[in-house]
């Protein structure tokens, strides 16, 4: 049989391991959990319809280049430092790269002046391929907390699809203020931005020649 005392001193050092356990649980939750879901905020800038004659040729929009840090749903920033860095608990609705190349069909649309646009994913026949490249797709910050500026940048070229001739080279580069120090305000900039240099890039390639035949 064993002693009441010792029963004592064991039931105590039961108890001051189930207390830290116990804790240790009631933590687990925001420990290993999923992060709580944030805002989600759109980047789909409108495009008005431009002057000019309609294309005869049909064209293909590749996906975009995007390098690795930038091309997610997160709201890029770029710290004084230069690091990259994200928005906590803020994203976009899907990656930068099909983003981007939603806008460019958006403008090619609106433009009234192509008939025949669509992604390179349709599989559809198409004269020439638009493909890009986003070099800059982030808000950037000269001092800590303060309100960034944005940056967009994109080159593109018009790629024949027959002969893979390039017959031209554009870049696009458009640079503005967010109106605070907020993700909300950041995207609203970023997308201003974008549809500056979308519909600049627009207006270039529909000033591309017929393809020869």
């Amino acid at each position: 049989m064993i002693p009441q005392g010792k029963i004592q001193r064991v039931s105590r050092r039961l108890v001051l391991i189930a207390i830290p356990a116990l804790s240790l649980s009631a933590c687990g939750k925001d420990l290993l959990g999923p992060p709580e879901p944030g805002p989600i905020y759109p980047v789909r800038p409108a495009f008005a319809a431009a002057g000019g004659e309609k294309v005869s040729w049909a064209l293909a929009i590749v996906r975009p280049d995007v390098p690795g840090g930038l091309d997610s749903d997160r709201i890029a920033l770029m710290q004084p430092g230069g690091s990259l860095d994200y928005y906590a608990k803020a994203t976009y609705p899907d990656r930068v790269s099909p983003l981007v190349q939603q806008a460019l069909l958006d403008a090619f649309e609106a433009s009234g002046r192509i008939d025949a646009v669509a992604p390179e994913q349709a599989a559809l026949h198409a004269d020439y391929n638009l493909v890009t490249e986003v070099k800059d797709f982030a808000a950037h910050y000269s001092q800590p907390d303060g309100i960034p500026s944005v940056t967009v940048a994109i080159t593109a070229k018009l790629i024949t699809t027959h002969g893979r001739a390039i017959v031209s080279s554009f870049a696009a580069t458009q640079t503005g203020m967010a109106s605070a120090n907020s993700a909300a305000a950041v995207t609203q900039a970023l997308q201003q931005a974008l549809g500056t240099c979308v519909t600049q890039i627009v207006n270039w390639a529909l000033s591309a020649p017929p393809p020869k035949p």
